[in-house]
């Protein structure tokens, strides 16, 4: 199997390829999409903004094999925020409200309204899910680990769900596209167990 790591230079990709060599996997970075397309799964991650990782997209030409492909992908932090219709995290200098994203999941995101909680959400915090098989082994209300101030709201494609100071997705699915707001890399022994499901899909 050949897993792909999409690399839009809006990630510190170590971590999550550490995580896969741990699964005695060994994957492949790429950002050519001559090459990205021999791949039978992708990983696309994402650090920093959402207009980082659009950039890395655009300029990398990547967005029509993004969204024309059947194969497993799996978006991690921003990876799975891109996959929304739009993002209101936007550059300082930018005079528009939002960004537009990739539009897989029909949802935008939007800031956490914390209710006075420290933003960003940054630690463990639990998750309760359904039936996916993404989440096949891992007990209900496992901790992941994560870092974001911005989420996409519970949604239709929901499969994954956390609170802070209001409930967000955190993992979604539509098709052979899934996300997941948190870290699985940084998860310890249930983030390898989800990035297993992934794999054996």
């Amino acid at each position: 199997m050949r897993l792909f790591i999409i690399d839009t230079k809006a990630c510190n990709l170590n971590s999550v390829v550490q995580a896969l060599k741990r699964l005695n996997l060994e994957p492949e970075v790429s950002n050519d999409p001559a090459e990205l397309k021999h791949a039978d799964k992708y990983i696309l991650p994402g650090v920093g903004t959402a207009s980082a990782v659009m950039d890395g997209i655009e300029k990398f030409q990547l967005k029509d094999l993004i969204l024309n492909t059947k194969k497993p992908l799996l978006g991690i932090c921003l990876g799975m925020q891109v996959q929304a219709l739009s993002s209101a995290e936007v550059p300082l200098e930018c005079t528009d409200r939002e960004i537009q994203t990739l539009g897989i999941i029909k949802a935008k995101v939007q800031k956490i309204d914390s209710h006075g909680l420290r933003l960003p959400h940054m630690g463990w915090n639990t998750v309760e899910h359904n039936e996916h098989p993404l989440f096949a082994g891992i007990p209900q209300d496992s901790y992941f680990y994560f870092v974001h101030s911005y989420c996409i709201p519970v949604c239709e494609n929901t499969i994954g769900r956390s609170e802070y100071g209001m409930p967000f997705s955190a993992a979604v699915a539509k098709d052979n596209f899934m996300g997941v707001q948190f870290h699985p890399e940084k998860s310890g022994a249930i983030g390898a167990k989800l990035l297993q499901n992934f794999i054996e899909l």
